[in-house]
This record gives C-alpha cells, structure tokens and sequence, in this order.
C-alpha cells in the first residue's frame, strides 16, 4: 500500500479522535453565576436531573448620551459590562472610567488585529445622581472620556429605576454593603452580564488587574456553549466505538487485500 493511502487511513482514523480529545480537553471553567432563583428537578435519560434557574437581572430602559430612549431588551443576546458613576465625583470616578475606556479601546484593538467579533459587547455606565446629570451633561463628560456611543452608553433617568436596577437586579448591596445603600451608590464595582442577563462576576473597575480579569472572563463567555444546544461531540460520543471499530476494520482489510495483491505480482 502506498504513502498516500496510508496517509488518507490516517486522516480518516485521527482527526476525527483528534478534535474529540481536544474539545474535552479544553473544556475550561468558565465564571461563575450567582443568585439562583430556584432549582428544577426533570428526569432525563431515566435519571433524575437538578437544574438551576438562574436569577435573570430585569430590563432597563434609560436615555443614553445621546439623548435616545434605550433598553436592554433592544441589545438581546450581548453580553453587559455596568457600572455606576457621577459626573462631577472627584474620586473613583475619574478612575473608573479610564479603565473602562481602556477596556473599550482594548475590544476595538482585538476586533481589529484578530477579528474577533466584539460587537456583542454592550457597556453601560448609569449615573447614580441623575438631578444634576442630565443628558447634555452626561453627553460632554463622554466625549471627555472617549466614550464610544456605538458601543458604550452613559445612562440618566428616573433615580427610583436606577437604584432599584442596582439594589435589587444586579444586587451590589451584597457585594459592596460599605459603599452601596438606598440613599446613595457610590462604588467602584463592575458587574458583567451574560447574553441571559445573568450575573456572571464582579469587579473593581479601578483595579487594572481586576480589569484584567473582567476581559478574560468575556472571552470565556463568548466562547461558552449554550447549553439549550447539543454539542457535536456529544450527539458523535455513542458513535464512536462503532466508528473505531469500523475505521480499524477497513485497515485491516486493505492492509490484507494489499499483501494478498503483493503476493500474486512475485508469482
């Protein structure tokens, strides 16, 4: 048998095993979801099966820099970075969002060099003192910052629908109980939302490894399954023996019929 039919054998044999063991070997952790509402019990497969439903944080509807009526529902599917802010905060403020550009600036570099489809991010930063950040003031403390109205909004409305957004959606009271009450919200945590609106992580956005890690944790994201649809490798895992077994047999057989031929061509 030539190099070349072995060389087709050995495609046919391998790749496939190949990109098995490489997706169940690169199955990596992706971050965590929190608050679980409740949990479902099913039985699948003759077994029983828990499933966890995830709290899934409400939509919002503010106006943006732009002076637009804007919504979460209208971005469905993308993936939410949020924070809070005030225009004329002398502290973290400033801090926060710099990195927050940096973070916005580094999405638009990877679309760029490596193609990597950035435009299921969506960057939300809702002012916690809306009396006296208006849209034109909000608009000129954007365009201070660099803020890209494509892709990042800076959000005033209704005080009650921002803390209520929060306090009892994004629940940063309980991961921030110093510096986020009723009265006031002034912290410096980032909270990323997953494509379901499920809070998958918190971050201090004046942090620059913590911003770090909010960038990773957005690539896992985007790489994440959706668990609603079966994986090829898990509808191809029953058919593997068979296939193996198969493979093996066509090798046995041409490596025989190609002695057998061998054999005649000396006689």
């Amino acid at each position: 048998m030539n190099r070349k039919a072995w060389l087709a054998i050995a495609v046919a044999v391998f790749l496939p095993l190949v990109f098995y063991a490489v997706a169940s070997r690169y199955n990596v952790e992706m971050p965590r979801r929190y608050y679980p509402d409740s949990v479902v019990t099913k039985i699948k497969n003759g077994k029983e099966v828990s499933d966890t439903l995830w709290h899934q944080v409400a939509n919002l509807s503010l106006q943006n820099q732009l002076g637009e009526q804007v919504s979460l529902d209208q971005e469905n599917g993308k993936v939410f970075i949020v924070d809070f802010f005030f225009t004329h905060c002398a502290s973290i403020c400033p801090v926060l969002t710099h990195n927050m550009r940096k973070l916005q600036d580094a999405l638009k570099i990877r679309n760029e060099v490596k193609r990597v489809d950035t435009t299921f991010v969506r960057f939300l930063s809702l002012t916690v003192d809306p009396l006296r950040d208006s849209v034109p003031v909000i608009k000129k403390y954007a365009d201070k910052y660099g803020v890209n109205p494509e892709v990042w909004w800076m959000l005033t409305g209704p005080k009650k629908t921002i803390y209520d957004f929060a306090l009892n959606e994004l629940k940063l009271g309980l991961q921030d109980s110093v510096s986020v009450d009723s009265d006031f919200v002034h912290t410096d945590y980032v909270a990323l939302l997953d494509k379901d609106r499920v809070v998958r992580g918190y971050y201090h956005g004046t942090d620059t490894v913590e911003m770090a890690r909010l960038a990773e944790d957005i690539v896992f994201i985007m790489l994440e399954k959706d668990k609603r649809r079966k994986s090829i490798f898990t509808e191809l895992r029953p058919l593997m023996i068979p296939f193996a077994i198969v493979i093996l047999g066509t090798i046995g057989a041409v490596v025989y019929f190609s002695r057998k031929q061998k054999k005649r061509e000396y006689i």
